[in-house]
C-alpha cells in the first residue's frame, strides 16, 4: 500500500512538473512575435483564381461590416486559422508616426486638435492579419475607452462598439493580384514548378468610422497580410 501510495504521488508531481514545464511556452506563445508562415499554395492557373477570389471575399466582407476585427473573427474562424477564432491587437508602442493631412482634412479637424496614435498587429491564433495604423480623437470617446485605449492592447472596434459606429471607407485597393492584368484577354498564366510567391502585403484599407450622429472620431490604415490566406486552397481539399 506505502508503495502504491508513492507511485501516486510521484505520478502527481510528474504531472505538475509537466504542467510548469508547459507555461513558458505558452507564455513565449503570447509575448513573442507571431511568426506563423502561410500555407503554400501551387503556382497553378487555378490556384491563382482561387486565390483573387478569396482576396475580393474578403475584400468585399470588410466593405460591407463596420468592424474590421469582427470581419477578421469571422474570416478566421470560416478557414480554421486558429482552434478560437479570436482575433487580438498586438500593440506597438514604440511607433509613432503623425496624421497625415488628408486624414487630417477628412475628420475635419485644425492643426491644433488633439489627436493619439495606436499602431498594432491584429492577429488570430498565430496569424497576423493585418497591420493596423489608427489615429483617433480622444475627446470624442468616453474616458473609460480612453483609458482602456491607452493602456490595454484589446482591438480598437471592440473597445469602441458602444459608440454604434459606422465605417466610411476613403479607399480599398489590392496590393497584389495573383493574376495579370489583361488575363482575362491573354490567358492564364502558365503553371510554374514552385509554389506560388505571396508578397506580405495584399490588401489595404484607409478608412473613417464615425459615431451614430455621423461624426468622425478615428481614422484608418490597415493592410492585410499574406496571412489571411494561410490555409491549404480549396482544391487541395477536394
Amino acid at each position: 500500500m506505502q508503495d502504491d501510495r508513492a507511485a501516486s504521488h510521484g505520478a502527481a508531481r510528474t504531472t505538475r512538473a509537466a504542467r510548469w514545464r508547459c507555461l513558458p511556452a505558452l507564455w513565449l506563445g503570447v509575448l513573442l512575435p507571431v511568426t506563423a508562415a502561410a500555407a503554400q499554395w501551387p503556382d497553378t492557373p487555378l490556384a491563382r483564381a482561387e486565390a483573387l477570389a478569396l482576396l475580393q471575399t474578403l475584400n468585399a466582407d470588410l466593405l460591407s461590416h463596420p468592424s474590421a476585427t469582427l470581419t477578421l473573427e469571422r474570416w478566421c474562424g470560416a478557414h480554421r486559422l486558429a482552434t478560437t477564432p479570436k482575433v487580438f491587437a498586438r500593440r506597438d508602442r514604440k511607433v509613432s508616426k503623425p496624421l497625415p493631412e488628408d486624414l487630417r482634412r477628412a475628420l475635419g479637424i485644425e492643426a491644433g486638435t488633439p489627436v493619439r496614435y495606436r499602431r498594432v498587429q491584429l492577429a488570430c491564433g498565430d496569424h497576423v492579419l493585418s497591420e493596423a495604423d489608427n489615429w483617433y480623437l480622444p475627446a470624442h470617446l468616453t474616458g473609460a475607452m480612453n483609458q482602456a485605449l491607452d493602456h490595454g492592447d484589446t482591438p480598437f472596434g471592440k473597445v469602441v462598439a458602444p459608440l454604434r459606429f459606422r465605417r466610411h471607407t476613403l479607399s480599398a485597393r489590392l496590393l497584389w493580384s495573383p493574376l495579370p492584368e489583361g488575363w482575362e484577354m491573354h490567358g492564364l498564366p502558365a503553371a510554374g514548378s514552385q509554389p506560388l510567391v505571396l508578397p506580405h502585403q495584399l490588401l489595404q484599407h484607409r478608412a473613417l468610422l464615425e459615431d451614430a450622429q455621423g461624426r468622425p472620431f478615428s481614422a484608418l490604415v490597415e493592410t492585410y497580410t499574406e496571412q489571411v490566406l494561410a490555409f491549404p486552397p480549396p482544391a487541395t481539399r477536394r
